[in-house]
């Protein structure tokens, strides 16, 4: 006798995401409720992710280096992801200043006086550079710094492969401890229904009214870019250059999506996103090393926010931003995007750069503070899926390369 048919995990988050909305509009009376009792189980779930990340990332890399089996194909992988990640950074912040200059008619315009916001400074290009090189190997694991751990696994890598012999041991054992982590993150993720309901019932018991309030229109267009992105520049980019579908591609990713716009955490739906790549066709290897660094470096989403916002910010204040001033928020968006990389707040440090670079006032920000949680849910989703993408392209890329060098040997 065959006992029932188990929901596929993708159904089964869909459902703890519809469940954890019904949820939380029944509680906006009482958020206080959800976010006492319910949030725990979310934050709880999150650790659980966050605990496993750093591990799959060391140990992932580290297999993917080794598995390349030379450091120059590491260097152009690398190449090939930052500059897919530059360009569709570009793309995303033109598509938010052209639809919020289209819709900046109908913004609110809200008091300004009184405003007060004081903006984190952003760390200059080399204090960035230099925060990229662990100064112990305890710190980057410690502290969960993305960009620290994958310089120290790419280390780890290429030490192994130039030693030779003396470094297949310890090269089978980080195999081994990759395995083990993979089936870790493997029993996590299937907490994912219940880890998605507990997260996104306090957000919507806390945010529903201020989403029905006068920044609805500002959120809405920021949605409307978010998914013009994903769906002209993602679908165009997976199927011209990464030969899938983007049909296939969207249903593939429909997990990690919904896990990152339930926690607003690209690196909370590393994990998931990791599985749904492969499953999608990403080589292992190039999926390793591209997806960490995308949830750090590539800010997609984050790009569209800074535009819709700079031109909100800047209709509250009743000032009209030129084409210059527009294109050089398109220039200091792009480069902050790799400039902010790995700092805690990223997306509020971007914006004041952002505003400073055409100087509207900094304190505006305190206009969209109020509902950021509902603007990073979105930019959230679109920065992994834009991840997700990059690992697809560059293995069809990286498998065309090889191709040729293989009918040129024949």
């Amino acid at each position: 006798m065959s006992g029932k048919k188990k929901l596929a995990l993708p159904i089964q988050i869909f459902i703890g995401l519809a469940l954890g909305i019904i949820a939380g509009l029944c509680f906006m009376g009482a958020p206080d409720i959800a976010v006492k009792y319910i949030k725990p189980f979310g934050t709880i779930f999150l650790n659980l992710i966050k605990f496993i990340v750093v591990p799959i990332v060391f140990f992932s890399i580290i297999c993917g280096v080794i598995s390349m089996k030379d450091i120059r194909k590491v260097g152009s992988i690398g190449a090939k992801t930052v500059v897919y990640y530059l360009c569709t950074t570009a793309f995303a912040i033109v598509i938010g200043l052209i639809f919020a200059n289209i819709f900046k008619g109908a913004f609110p315009v809200l008091e300004v006086s009184g405003l007060e916001y004081e903006a984190k400074e952003a760390p200059s290009i080399m204090d960035t550079i230099v925060a990229i090189f662990p100064s112990n190997i305890i710190s980057p694991f410690a502290n969960a710094t993305m960009l620290q751990v994958i310089v120290a696994s790419l280390f780890f890598g290429f030490g192994i492969i130039l030693a030779g012999d003396k470094g297949k041991s310890f090269g089978s054992f980080m195999e081994s401890a990759n395995e083990v982590s993979m089936k870790i993150m493997s029993f996590i993720i299937a907490l994912s229904p219940i880890g998605v309901f507990c997260l996104i019932t306090p957000v919507v018991a806390e945010n529903g009214p201020k989403i029905l309030g006068s920044l609805a229109i500002v959120l809405l267009v920021a949605y409307l870019c978010y998914i013009i992105h994903a769906v002209v520049v993602y679908s165009s980019t997976v199927k011209l250059m990464g030969g899938v579908s983007p049909i296939k591609f969207f249903k593939g990713m429909l997990p990690a999506m919904i896990m990152a716009f339930s926690s607003s955490s690209s690196v909370g739906a590393l994990p998931l996103n990791i599985e749904c790549s492969e499953k999608l066709g990403a080589r292992k290897d190039i999926a390793a090393f591209t997806l960490p660094l995308g949830a750090t470096i590539n800010m997609d989403g984050t790009a569209i926010y800074q535009g819709v916002c700079a031109i909100f910010i800047a209709s509250c204040f009743g000032i009209s931003l030129t084409l210059p001033q527009q294109l050089t928020i398109i220039l200091t968006a792009t480069l902050a995007s790799i400039g902010t990389a790995g700092v805690p707040g990223a997306g509020m440090i971007m914006l004041a750069m952002v505003l400073q670079s055409v100087g509207l006032p900094v304190e505006g920000i305190a206009l969209v503070a109020g509902v950021d949680r509902i603007f990073d849910m979105g930019r959230t989703t679109v920065n992994i899926t834009g991840d997700a993408a990059c690992a697809l392209i560059v293995t069809k890329m990286e498998e065309k390369k090889e191709a040729k060098r293989g009918a040129k040997k024949a």
